[in-house]
């Protein structure tokens, strides 16, 4: 299957869903994979470059299903063939390294979100690590690396040495904050910068955040010339401080701000 596979990261990316929120936090969460499609068509038109999704099970629960993933990306494919798609290992505390890397192994995406802690717990890669790294390198998948505290970049430096990754373009989500409740704080973001620049990583990088300081964190992230993730995986909430309407809603404001 030929998928839009776009050198840069996108400047804006939604991610409609998330593992946590369902509809009794939001009507318009999109659970089904029919729902995804059409909230990724209505954000395409909105100005979302580029989709992070996560599937669903009949109970509306997170799962790293590659039947599901193959589903949903044959669908959105026909529907927004323009759009970045980018599926994730997300872990939520249940899924091991080893679901993660057989989830890659088994689904062919365009684009893939992987926690660099979450893939290697002990900041050491294995050789199982390597493995899989170089296996989506050499399928030319766009990996973004999601870091959730500066030092994690330290993990990924030492991966594209050992692993001997390009380093040319590599995409980089710094999340700032936590659904957990950890507060987002603009402030965090020049860390990660200097962290990156540390460890000489090379490439673009995009920020998220959450519930109502998520609108500061995008402010710095763009005066910073940095990309951004909204969307209802991150919070509901307008610039205004009331509950958007929709995903493609939080997409055309962010939109119309950066240009």
């Amino acid at each position: 299957m030929n998928f839009y596979k776009p050198f840069n990261l996108p400047k804006l990316m939604v991610a409609p869903n998330g593992s946590k929120r369902m509809k009794i936090d939001h009507e318009s969460i999109p659970i089904t994979i029919g729902e995804i499609c059409s909230t990724a068509k209505a954000c395409y038109n909105s100005g979302a470059e580029a989709l992070h999704f996560h599937v669903r099970n009949n109970d509306g629960l997170h799962v790293l299903d590659s039947g599901l993933y193959k589903e949903a990306l044959a669908e959105l494919n026909l529907i927004v063939p323009k759009m970045h798609l980018q599926i994730t290992t997300e872990a939520i505390g249940i899924y091991s390294p080893e679901h993660m890397r057989n989830l890659i192994y088994n689904v062919d995406t365009p684009g893939i979100s992987i926690g660099i802690k979450e893939m290697i717990p002990s900041g050491n890669p294995t050789d199982e690590d390597i493995k899989v790294y170089k296996y989506l390198v050499e399928k030319e998948t766009k990996i973004q690396h999601i870091c959730y505290f500066p030092e994690e970049l330290e993990i990924l430096s030492k991966l594209i040495k050992v692993a001997e990754l390009p380093n040319e373009n590599t995409w980089c989500m710094f999340t700032i904050g936590h659904y957990t409740g950890r507060k987002s704080d603009p402030n965090l973001i020049p860390m990660f910068l200097d962290s990156k620049k540390k460890n000489q990583i090379n490439g673009d990088w995009a920020v998220c955040a959450f519930s109502v300081e998520e609108k500061e964190c995008i402010k710095k992230a763009i005066n910073l010339n940095g990309n951004i993730r909204v969307g209802f995986e991150n919070s509901i909430h307008m610039f205004d401080g009331s509950v958007a309407l929709n995903n493609e809603s939080k997409v055309k404001e962010v939109f119309e701000y950066i240009n």
